[in-house]
């Protein structure tokens, strides 16, 4: 099992701080999330049905067409691990440094793994040469990057997808972090035979524990991904709160708004107390340091969990929810990063 975000009771445990006095700013989770409302009492009594509307809203929310697969799934993580088992052992590309169950799962079904680096995909000189490609079948894409915020734009993704599909390769893209920034997503390209396009609730709409998420494909992949899944993988309740969620554009707008503003100030941040920024999306910011658990172990001294990524030094920081925390946060980034 990789480790991840989150682990706060470990962390309580491991320093002998209580879990209510710490700050978690591991998950890249939005600490502001949809204000769930009372679910209706059926939604609890009764099995998940699919033709309760929950495809058609989704649909209309990512802008993807009628004739797109539309699976819902529990969070991101159930079509990560169900993917590879639908294709033939092959060779499958994985964005280095990237979010590390993609490669874990496809190694795990057989295939081999490639490390695809930032020398690939920056195509050379011309910006176009796109000659790598030919030695994979199925590239994953992580858009935006966790944990480098690195964007790829939707012109090149399809043509990457252009040059995959016509060996029978596939482009599974990544969208976990993409809420805030809408226009680059695939979301509505969704349905071309060899596109599969994976988003979750639990990023942007801070509705992790939830574990809700759907992908879209063409339609032989999504009738492979239910048989492989098998019934009622996503709850009644959860497909509620995704139903809900997703027609709730009015917070969705003032959200994006208030993430980029804090993004932003957590980069202006980090920057002022000289620290190197990789990059972040609206949720999070990374910073490269040497020995970065050190960095990391620091925090956590002072009651604050930071996720750093032991195949890379990247520490990585998500946003705080409030003025104390703001607060909180940058006596601890004074604190530690002076030394």
């Amino acid at each position: 099992m990789l480790k991840h975000g989150g682990r706060l009771n470990n962390a309580a445990k491991r320093w002998g701080i209580p879990r209510e006095q710490w700050l978690d700013l591991s998950t890249g989770i939005n600490p502001l999330g949809w204000p769930v409302p009372e679910l209706p009492s059926e939604v609890w009594q009764r099995l998940p049905e699919e033709d309760d509307g929950l495809e058609q809203i989704i649909r209309y929310w990512s802008g993807a067409p009628l004739a797109a697969g539309c699976v819902p799934v529990a969070g991101s993580q159930a079509a990560i691990m169900a993917l590879p088992s639908l294709r033939k052992p092959c060779r499958v590309g994985v964005p280095v440094p990237g979010y590390r169950e993609h490669g874990y799962h496809w190694c795990s079904a057989g295939h081999d793994i490639v490390p695809i680096g930032p020398e690939q995909i920056h195509g050379g000189a011309s910006g176009c040469d796109d000659r790598w490609l030919d030695r994979l079948d199925v590239l994953v894409w992580i858009n935006p990057n966790n944990p480098t915020g690195q964007i790829i734009p939707p012109a090149t993704l399809l043509r990457w997808h252009r040059r995959l599909q016509k060996r029978g390769g596939w482009l599974v893209v990544d969208e976990a972090f993409m809420d805030a920034t809408p226009a680059f997503s695939l979301a509505c390209q969704g349905g071309f035979p060899g596109l599969v396009v994976l988003r979750s609730l639990g990023k942007f709409f801070g509705l992790a524990g939830v574990r809700a998420g759907f992908v879209l494909a063409d339609q032989s992949v999504a009738k492979s991904l239910r048989e492989k899944i098998g019934p009622w993988t996503l709850s009644g309740p959860a497909r509620y709160v995704m139903g809900q969620a997703l027609l709730d554009r009015s917070w969705q707008y003032q959200t994006a708004s208030k993430l980029k503003h804090d993004s932003d100030k957590l980069r202006c941040l980090l920057q002022g107390e000289g620290c190197s920024v990789l990059g972040g999306s609206s949720l999070f910011q990374a910073i490269t340091i040497e020995q970065p658990q050190i960095l990391s172990d620091g925090f956590a001294r002072n009651g604050l969990l930071v996720r750093y990524f032991e195949q890379s030094e990247i520490l990585r920081f998500g946003l705080p929810g409030n003025n104390r925390d703001w607060t909180r946060l940058t006596s601890a980034i004074q604190a530690v990063c002076s030394y």
